[in-house]
Formats: structure tokens, sequence, C-alpha cells
């Protein structure tokens, strides 16, 4: 897959099937999306492509409520990468493309390669006032000479899959039906730094992640994951949270991998999140707290076995 980041003229040569979209999360109705527009590529012969943007959008359009994102860019990327465009367009979000019109952005579009047709989701809409929705687009394309096909929404029970949606899940401690919008575990990536050490001191170490300040966290609780290290997948406890016992303030992610010791200082982990075991709750001391601590780290093997 070629990464572009930018709509200079000259990205594609051979005609393409295009896919845009801000894609925060990769869900299940992204997923449909993109493999829509890779399958009609490749019955007519051409490119495929998709198009994202960078910043989120809402940076831009909602400064004053800056997003709270399921991926990272980096994350996006790979996810996106795995599924087989030809290209990934990274297109910059700017001031001006916050004031740039549905034609006038499309016109870019097919002065940088050669677009035969466009694939969005059904509600999808772009340019200025959000005025390029698909009836829009579709006129616009028999003006610039492109087709426009529209994805409807994947549904899971009678729920939407949305990016809000997952966070709204997320929020709530529903790591499990996330999830199934997901198509994979929800996974925080972070670099382990140094914390207070207190996992330490009562025999339960903890990874204390660093986690990027605009990214989505569960609900405060305690979890069952799995961490990837080294090519292997290893049971975990986490806990997101204040830490209410020790009256903490900041909201951490600590994970305590569990019949596993070593130096993890610096490295990146990703900790998938599988099951809610409980909520944050405060302890009348040390001895209460680790009790629980053992009772959860029991619950996370249990609940692990042969899901690793």
């Amino acid at each position: 897959m070629e990464i572009v980041r930018s709509l200079a003229p000259g990205i594609a040569q051979r005609p393409v099937v295009l896919t845009m979209g801000k894609f925060d999360g990769l869900h299940l109705g992204h997923r449909q999306l993109i493999g829509t527009a890779l399958s009609r590529a490749h019955e007519l012969g051409f490119l495929s492509a998709v198009l994202t943007w960078e910043p989120h959008p809402n940076v831009v359009l909602r400064p004053d409520q800056p997003p709270q994102l399921l991926t990272s860019l980096e994350e996006k990327i790979e996810l996106i990468a795995a599924l087989g465009p030809d290209v990934l367009i990274v297109a910059p979000f700017t001031e001006a493309t916050k004031a740039t019109g549905a034609e006038s952005y499309m016109a870019q579009i097919c002065a940088a390669l050669p677009l035969r047709e466009l694939w969005v989701g059904e509600g999808f809409a772009m340019g200025r006032g959000r005025a390029g929705d698909v009836p829009s687009l579709m006129v616009i394309g028999r003006e610039l000479g492109f087709a426009v096909g529209a994805v409807a929404k994947v549904l899971v029970g009678d729920q939407p899959v949305s990016a809000s949606r997952v966070r709204a899940l997320l929020t709530a401690g529903d790591v499990t039906r996330a999830a199934v919008m997901l198509d994979r575990p929800f996974g925080l990536r972070g670099v382990v730094v140094e914390g207070d050490k207190r996992g330490q001191k009562i025999g339960f170490p903890t990874a204390n992640m660093q986690i990027r300040p605009n990214h989505v966290l569960p609900a405060d609780g305690v979890y069952a994951c799995r961490v990837h290290l080294d090519g292997i997948s290893l049971p975990t406890v986490t806990n997101v949270g204040v830490r209410p016992t020790f009256d903490g303030l900041r909201r951490t992610v600590e994970a305590h991998l569990l019949d596993w010791s070593g130096d993890l200082y610096g490295q990146s982990l990703l900790v998938e999140f599988l099951q809610r075991l409980r909520g944050e709750q405060k302890f009348s001391g040390i001895a209460a707290l680790v009790a629980q601590i053992r009772s959860d780290a029991n619950a996370a093997r249990d609940l692990l076995r042969g899901m690793l």
C-alpha cells in the first residue's frame, strides 16, 4: 500500500475507485465500505484508494470540543493497510479545507487522480457546511466524470454501527459489545513509564501506560485483557481509573501481566480489553485491596483460559 499525504496531482495514472471518511476506529461499517470499494476496483481492473484526514476534522470544526479518538493515525493506517487498498491518502484537514466547498474539493481530488467511482456511507456529507451529501455528490460526479455509490449502515442487533456508538459503549464500560462493533477487541497502545510503584510494593507490579490525551478510555474499572509482547499474548488484569484507595486524582491505565515478570519500561504495549470484571471502588485498606486484586487475577485467569 502506498501512502500519500497530500492531494497534489499525480497520485495515480490508472483509473481509481475511491472511498473516503474519517474512519476513526475502523469499525464494521468502515470495513464494509472499504471492502466494497476494493471489490469494485478489482471487478473493473482499477486502482483502489482510501482517503482520510489528519487531524480528525472535528479538531478544526469544533476546536472547543476536541474529539476523543478510538484510534491514533498510526493505528488507523495499520488497520487500513491490512484491508489491502493500493493507495491510502492521508489528506491534511485545515481551516482552508473547512472553507472549501464540496465541488471544489472533489475537483482537487479529480486533479490528483483519475477518479471513476466514489463510494461513501449513506449518511456521508463533506465540504463547507456539509453540503456535499450523497445526492449532491452524484450531481458533482456527473459534472466531473465519476459515479457515486452509497453503502448502507451496518447493524449489530438493531443498533447501527458508528464511531459514536462505540465510544458510548466504551464510556459505559461495555468493552464486549464494543468489540462486536469494532470486529476486534478495543485496544490501547502506549509506552510504559515509571509510576509510583505502589503495585510493586503490594506484590502486584503494574505497567503504567502513557496514553495519548485525546484517546478514548473505557469506563473506570478493572478489566480482563491480553497484552501483546514479543510476539506472544499474555493474560492481563488492567485497572483504569484514579485509584481511590490511594486518594488518586489523575486517571491512569495500569496493566498487571499475570504470571510474568520483567522490565517493561520504555516498551510500547498493546492492551486489548476483553471483559469488564468490576467497577472501580475504594477499599478500607491495603489488605482489602490486595485480597480483591488477587480475586480479580483469578477471575481473569479463568476467563482468559483458552482465549490467548
